[in-house]
């Protein structure tokens, strides 16, 4: 059983960065592919993006693309995302997920992770 805790979240200016983190405990961390996703209320959860194993590859959503990065420190235990040029449209409630895969490919379905966070509030104010 693999528990994710997110944390960095909070209140920044349209426009501004930020960064989530998210710490792994329980399980072997290397062995998931680790995703970010975000939600709005009464909203369905949106995938942001993903990472692979070792961190050597990534992909993202197309409204993040070029604005949010992910990256992954294994030894520990802890996957970061980066938000930097925030919009208004970015507020939401950011969620960690990890993912048992046999392969690495862009793993955008919420159905498909394993495991989840409990969230971080991100507010962009404009």
């Amino acid at each position: 059983q693999v528990q994710l805790v997110e944390s960095g979240g909070g209140l920044v200016q349209a426009g501004g960065s930020l960064r989530l983190s998210c710490a792994a405990s329980g399980g072997t961390f290397s062995s998931y592919v680790m995703g970010w996703f975000r939600q709005v209320q009464g909203k369905e959860r949106e995938f942001v993006g993903a990472i692979s194993w070792s961190g050597s590859s990534t992909c993202y959503s197309d409204s993040v693309r070029g604005r949010f990065t992910i990256s992954r420190a294994n030894a520990k235990n802890t996957v970061y995302l980066q938000m930097n040029n925030l919009p208004p449209e970015g507020t939401a409630v950011y969620y960690c997920a990890a993912a048992r895969l046999n392969g690495w490919y862009c793993n955008d379905a919420p159905v498909r992770y394993d495991y989840w966070g409990q969230g971080t509030q991100v507010t962009a104010s404009s």
